[in-house]
């Protein structure tokens, strides 16, 4: 079943994090889509009990602590209870840091820190992802590489346009990859009304058709991609990557 942000709250950590910094996170975190209590420490040793008890859900390092601290953070988080993810925030470029779920570029701007946060979110809580086809095997295919990717997904399905926007209504949907060419409402005008309806929920078409305009109409319409058939796991993981990061 999947979990309301109504009822999610998570808890987050920045570790040696310069104070210019620790605003903008603070700032990013109250307009979360995910409600965060965030605070703040000056060593790895202050939140050894925190790594303990399980009761962290992440855990951003600032790259310049001490290489022992990051170890000592990476060792702790694998022992606890309830695992954090841990991220080490960098210039953009550094390094990947064994042991670690990410790096995520030092933010610059409160912008730069809501999605860096978002991104974080959805490490932890699963994308909930509407699959909108006619077609039992092609909603099966989709499916099928969306469950490949490293983004933990709360999968869902629909057979038509119609279907679709009762769903979203009734649910809190991040994703829709949605089939042009369907029966009743096609792609492209269910893709108008979900946008009135749902706007933050993100929509990828997915069509065999050659015709360009239709992905030039889709764009202008707000879709978050275009997909043309037959498409990979990659062009998958390139569209999640564009999204959150």
């Amino acid at each position: 079943m999947a979990m309301s942000s109504d009822l999610v709250s998570l808890r987050m950590v920045l570790v040696g994090t310069p104070r210019p910094e620790q605003l903008l996170w603070q700032e990013a975190v109250t307009i979360a889509s995910i409600s965060i209590e965030l605070t703040v420490h000056e060593t790895w040793s202050s939140i050894r009990t925190l790594l303990q008890g399980g009761v962290l859900d992440f855990c951003v390092l600032n790259a310049r602590l001490p290489d022992a601290d990051i170890t000592n953070v990476i060792k702790s988080a694998r022992a606890a209870l309830r695992a954090p993810l841990v991220f080490v925030s960098a210039p953009k470029g550094s390094a990947l840091i064994d042991g670690v779920a990410g790096m995520l570029t030092t933010p610059a701007s409160v912008r730069d820190a809501c999605e860096l946060t978002e991104s974080c979110i959805h490490a932890r809580i699963p994308i909930r992802v509407l699959i909108v086809d006619d077609s039992s095997t092609m909603r099966s295919i989709v499916r099928k590489i969306l469950s490949a990717n490293r983004f933990a997904m709360d999968i869902h399905e629909a057979t038509e346009g119609l279907a679709s926007l009762k769903q979203l209504q009734d649910g809190n949907f991040d994703l829709v990859f949605m089939d042009y060419n369907m029966p009743g409402l096609n792609g492209l005008d269910t893709l108008s009304r979900i946008k009135i309806a749902c706007p933050k929920v993100g929509v990828v078409i997915i069509t065999s058709t050659t015709d360009n305009s239709v992905a030039d109409r889709a764009h202008a319409l707000g879709a978050l991609a275009f997909l043309k058939k037959p498409f990979y796991p990659a062009d998958i993981d390139a569209v999640l990557e564009r999204k959150y990061g």
